[in-house]
């Protein structure tokens, strides 16, 4: 008898979807929230609750920072990286730094924090182009009440793997070939910027229950030979298989994200998530009582 092999099904995409209109958070962030929309809901989508695009858009000089003053988060982490502009950022637990052009920051919200973000002081003054995405990735039951911290990963700490065909993947979280990640996370994540050369065409594999997506930033990409990804389109992956192929059109930044499901309930209040409603009705009455902490708008 020969030696029979077994192939890996060609996973498969599911929809492109365009930008959603803008909506300004504050007055410092316009943002396309691609997640949760539509059927892409926060089932369809677990562990990746949010998705919140900041495109290409160019801010004018002045001296009041822009941004968004202090709000409380609970229950999932805040995963925002920098592409263009800077952002100064602090919370009620003496927390904060600067995310310069390029770098992440991961914010365990845990059990509770207030967070401000506005765009950091010189490039307010200066202005400029502005260009973010904020992930919201959802924690496990266990970890709902974890305590909060910080991961501030900069672009010079990321996992870096040159591409044959030029360019290279900047590992976030996860792993790809054999290069990590520098973030930590409480469920499997996989998050990187692919930085392909035109033509450079980019082999990728997750569990097929991973749920899959992948933000193109900037250039535009062919996946599997066939789908066109343009720029500031998010494309979805079915869970029908493992492999897919990413070629580049053009020299592009695409943001790619896998995760496991977690396949627990969803109750989610503003920026609260939780599993149940008397959680949320909980966090509400600890955010009023002042248990998250105080924080100077």
């Amino acid at each position: 008898m020969g030696q029979s092999t077994k192939t890996k099904q060609v996973r498969t995409v599911e929809r492109i979807v365009a930008p959603p209109a803008p909506h300004w958070v504050g007055d410092g962030f316009r943002v396309h929230g691609f997640l949760p929309h539509g059927p892409l809901d926060a089932e369809r989508m677990s562990p990746f609750f949010l998705l919140d695009y900041n495109s290409k858009y160019t801010f004018q000089p002045r001296e009041i920072p822009y941004g968004v003053g202090p709000h409380p988060h609970r229950g999932f982490e805040t995963v925002t990286i920098a592409y263009k502009g800077r952002v100064a950022h602090h919370d009620s637990r003496g927390g904060g730094g600067v995310i310069g052009e390029g770098d992440v920051q991961w914010i365990t919200a845990g059990s509770g924090l207030l967070h401000k973000e506005y765009h950091e002081k010189e490039f307010t003054r200066t202005g400029g182009e502005f260009q973010m995405v904020q992930l919201w990735v959802n924690l496990p039951a266990k970890d709902k009440m974890t305590e909060p911290k910080y991961q501030a990963i900069t672009n010079a700490e990321m996992g870096r793997k040159d591409l044959s065909g030029g360019g290279y993947v900047e590992v976030i979280a996860g792993e790809f070939e054999r290069v990590k990640g520098p973030a930590t996370t409480f469920s499997p994540v996989h998050l990187y910027n692919l930085k392909p050369k035109a033509g450079a065409e980019i082999k990728l594999s997750f569990p097929a229950a991973y749920t899959t997506a992948i933000l193109a930033i900037e250039g535009s990409a062919t996946i599997n030979g066939e789908k066109k990804l343009a720029t500031d389109h998010l494309a979805v992956f079915a869970n029908d298989g493992e492999d897919f192929t990413v070629k580049a059109d053009e020299d592009a930044v695409l943001l790619l994200m896998s995760g496991e499901p977690l396949n627990e309930p969803i109750a989610q209040y503003g920026p609260f998530l939780m599993n149940t409603n008397a959680q949320i009705a909980e966090a509400i009455d600890d955010f009023r009582q002042g248990k998250f902490g105080y924080l100077e708008g």
